[in-house]
């Protein structure tokens, strides 16, 4: 397996800056998307079950497994299309499928949303990997943290502080760890801040005063020396 970022760093310690200072419950999670078989580390294990990404997350993150996961491992459709691994179902891409969950008032509606739903290209993803950040065997494509607002707050200050600026956040309540969190951030190369979803807060373990965030691996080192200094300076709650 070839190393996939030139500028490495130490993920067990950055694992444990995040989970101290932001206290978070569980570990933030190193996530993988994966071009071909040979990305993926000998020996990893190859998860046997058929669950959606978010309860992958959820597996990663609470209870601190290692695996990677193919299309057959995954058991929503709309989440495997968002991360490459399948094309978009009819049903999704008319706005069936949510018109008759109903979350919109009208197809056209469902479709407005869909249309502009980030993911990346069909079928260009072989496997999708996932470890807690501190035991992650691969290099990560991005960095899923789930934790309260106040953690966020400290996160979105952590990315400005060096350039400050603005944070601008893409979701619409749908596909918050598949989409706002994964894909938008790989296409984007930003970290994306996501409400989470009725399906992640379901299966994966997000709680009711969570959010879910993703950030590139590039960034991650930034943040997390970033993190120490804003949490530490004297305006800081």
């Amino acid at each position: 397996m070839q190393d996939t970022i030139r500028t490495r760093f130490d993920y067990a310690e950055a694992s444990k800056i995040l989970k101290e200072t932001l206290h978070l419950d569980g570990s933030p999670v190193a996530f993988k998307i994966c071009k071909t078989a040979d990305e993926i580390p000998e020996g990893m294990a190859h998860i046997s079950e058929n669950v959606r990404h978010c309860q992958m997350i959820g597996m990663a993150r609470k209870e601190g497994k290692i695996f990677y996961a193919t299309v057959e491992n995954h058991a929503c459709m709309g989440g495997s299309w968002a991360l490459g691994l399948r094309e978009l179902t009819p049903s999704l891409k008319s706005g069936e499928f949510y018109y008759k969950l109903g979350k919109f008032e009208s197809w056209p509606a469902c479709k407005r949303t869909i249309d502009r739903v980030p993911h990346v290209e069909s079928l260009t993803t072989y496997a999708t990997l996932y470890a807690p950040l501190e035991k992650t065997p691969f290099d990560p494509t991005l960095v899923l943290i789930i934790a309260k607002p106040k953690a966020m707050l400290k996160l979105a200050q952590s990315n400005l502080y060096r350039l400050g600026g603005r944070i601008t956040s893409n979701f619409s309540g749908i596909q918050s760890v598949c989409s706002d969190a994964c894909a938008q951030v790989y296409l984007s190369g930003t970290p994306n801040y996501s409400l989470g979803c009725d399906g992640s807060r379901k299966f994966s373990g997000i709680e009711d005063g969570e959010m879910v965030t993703g950030i590139p691996v590039e960034m991650v080192q930034e943040i997390v020396s970033s993190l120490k200094i804003v949490t530490g300076a004297a305006g800081s709650s």
